[in-house]
């Protein structure tokens, strides 16, 4: 008899197996709250929402139970998380607000800054930034959502710092290349090379970006001719 193939994409095989040893860590330890955290942040990378919200909903029960509060922390930052992917911002901010825990507070507060950006609040976004940004100053990432709502903001200057910082360290960055470029073609600097280098890094985001550019050459165009 001829062994039944397996056509499945091996990738998501993979994924299954990951899942499946996840629901089994917790089945052989209940009382670890990184197997409940893991699996379902796996959920929400996977897109099945609501399993990974009842996942979370349910150890939120099990260890406020026990009044284990780190725990707490780290489950209503996978909540938050959770929310923050289905544009349930205002659930995911209320999430952040309650972690406490020293060790989660920097993601917590880019979290905020992110969402804040979301809903495009972009002064409580530079705001909750800086302060993730003393905790961690050479993140990319909290330098890049401070960079990008300055952006929003009309404070090019500002921006262009925090842009900078970035690409010291981290030049393959498409999105703080095309955004740096935008700066510098407001500021009116040379900004074609930063343009290239997104490009270069990143055609799909380029190209989704490219109208965004053409607005503001138009704008310019405009203002200047008024001058």
């Amino acid at each position: 008899m001829t062994e039944k193939k397996d056509f499945r994409d091996p990738k998501k095989k993979e994924t299954e197996k990951l899942v499946h040893k996840l629901v089994e860590a917790i089945d052989e330890h209940p009382d670890k709250v990184n197997n409940y955290y893991d699996l379902g942040s796996l959920l929400t990378r996977l897109n099945d929402y609501q399993q990974a919200e009842e996942l979370f909903m349910k150890a939120l029960g099990i260890f406020e139970a026990k009044g284990d509060k780190d725990a707490m922390n780290l489950l209503n930052y996978g909540l938050g998380n959770l929310y923050y992917e289905i544009g349930e911002v205002n659930e995911a901010i209320k999430l952040y607000n309650k972690i406490d825990d020293s060790k989660l507070k920097a993601d917590s507060y880019f979290m905020l800054a992110q969402s804040y950006m979301k809903k495009g609040q972009y002064k409580q976004a530079v705001a909750y930034g800086l302060t993730a940004l003393e905790l961690r100053p050479d993140d990319p990432e909290i330098n890049q959502v401070i960079g990008d709502s300055l952006l929003a903001l009309g404070e090019f200057k500002q921006a262009k710092a925090y842009y900078d910082a970035i690409l010291k360290y981290h030049p393959g960055r498409a999105d703080t290349q095309f955004n740096r470029g935008i700066v510098a073609m407001v500021l009116g600097e040379p900004y074609k090379d930063y343009l290239a280098q997104a490009k270069q890094l990143d055609p799909n985001y380029y190209h989704k970006s490219e109208q965004r550019l053409n607005d503001i050459e138009k704008t310019l165009q405009a203002t200047q001719k008024k001058d």
